[in-house]
């Protein structure tokens, strides 16, 4: 029988999914000057608010296998509530998080990926090029991920 919660997944793909998410909310969140404008386009707003989904779910392996903080299980509080209770959705909140707290968690991400075998993260990198090959800005960060 399929047991929907075990994920054989290696934990450096969740990692690499969640540096990911977070380069597609910093640069669609860039556009903005503040929350309202954010929200006022809505698909830049459900880009936003499905990547953070996509962070929260990835977190929660890393909070299994004890590779982030316990204090880190706020992320995936958030993915619920949002995934949940989309309709609730604290615009106020979202844009506190982009603005502080994407960037500290960035560099816990950072540190991880620096922590993956060389050999492994370089064909995490070309694989991950490889699937976002029309995605310039992400192309552009995974590179910068050798020189890290």
């Amino acid at each position: 029988m399929f047991d929907i919660n075990k994920v054989d997944r290696n934990i450096e793909l969740f990692i690499f999914d969640i540096f990911i998410a977070i380069q597609k909310i910093k640069k669609v969140s860039s556009k903005f000057d503040n929350v309202d404008e954010l929200l006022h386009s809505f698909t830049d707003w459900d880009s936003v608010v499905r990547e953070f989904e996509i962070i929260g779910e990835a977190s929660k392996y890393l909070l299994r296998d004890k590779l982030v903080e316990y204090n880190n299980q706020r992320i995936v509080d958030f993915r619920n509530q949002i995934t949940h209770e989309y309709f609730g959705i604290d615009q106020d909140i979202v844009w506190g998080i982009i603005n502080q707290k994407l960037t500290p968690f960035e560099q816990t991400i950072l540190k991880l990926i620096k922590n993956i075998e060389p050999s492994l993260k370089q064909e995490l990198i070309e694989s991950f090029i490889e699937d976002n090959y029309y995605l310039d800005f992400i192309i552009e960060a995974l590179r910068e991920l050798n020189h890290a």
